[in-house]
């Protein structure tokens, strides 16, 4: 058993190399399940956003750097029903979603997102940036690469 493992595992490093450079990582604003900021730029909330969401969009972050993706969600599912057209929560919670392996609605939440958005291009191109993720997690290539092409040209690579 032990010497199938060790002759798979290159293998799957291999594969693993060459599907982490089809698109870019949806991690990179420090909304990252599990661990710490990743150094990327941060969308940061609209100017006029209350305090309590606020607060509350900071405790999401913190739950999901804890890894605690349940809990981010809940938190920012309450910041919603405060500002339900706040896109930034919606982009956070599109992000949650992709993270918890539920890549058609993070996908929706990203679009959704994005139709709030205005002129936000960094907050839209992010947003292409999580649809690309989706599209490659469904199965769909073509759309992932029109996914980061539209991220592209919002706003260049992060």
């Amino acid at each position: 058993m032990l010497s199938r493992t060790v002759s798979i595992a290159p293998v799957l490093l291999v594969v693993l190399a060459l599907l982490s450079g089809c698109v870019t990582s949806p991690s990179r604003d420090g909304f990252e399940p599990g661990g710490e900021p990743s150094g990327g730029a941060v969308i940061a909330p609209r100017r006029g956003t209350s305090a309590a969401v606020l607060d509350l969009l900071e405790r999401a972050r913190a739950a999901s750097r804890r890894g605690e993706l349940h809990k981010a969600e809940a938190l920012l599912e309450r910041a919603i029903r405060i500002e339900p057209r706040n896109p930034v929560l919606w982009h956070y919670m599109a992000k949650v979603h992709l993270h918890r392996g539920r890549a058609q609605r993070a996908a929706g939440l990203a679009a959704r997102s994005n139709s709030l958005a205005g002129a936000d291009r960094a907050l839209r191109a992010d947003n292409w940036r999580i649809i690309a993720h989706a599209r490659q997690a469904m199965g769909d290539a073509a759309g992932a690469r029109e996914a980061q092409a539209r991220a592209s040209a919002l706003g260049g690579e992060r």
